[in-house]
């Protein structure tokens, strides 16, 4: 049973990590292709861009939105390892 709770924590951490891991990403290399002349439109406009998606999700706060979506990866992540213990619960392991 301790497996299944480690398991448990190690995947809802990592599914809530990764959203905000990547959206961060994104909207940093955004900012650092608006510093680039010639580039400095689409940097702009993609740094604007993902903002409101995540000011539309946080209730006009970016930062809020970002931990919604990171909430809502880790809970989805913590269901599947649920099912994914349920369904093979009864297979025989090897002690």
């Amino acid at each position: 049973m301790s497996n299944l709770f480690r398991s448990l924590l190690l995947t809802t951490f990592l599914s809530f990590t990764m959203p905000i891991l990547l959206v961060g990403g994104i909207l940093m290399v955004a900012l650092a292709v608006s510093y680039i002349p010639g580039l400095t439109g689409f940097g702009q406009i993609g740094a604007n861009q993902i903002l409101g998606f995540l000011t539309i999700f946080g209730s006009g706060y970016p930062i809020q939105g970002m931990l919604i979506v990171g909430l809502s990866w880790g809970m989805v992540g913590c269901l599947f390892e649920l099912y994914n213990f349920y369904l093979y619960q009864d297979l025989p392991t090897n002690k």
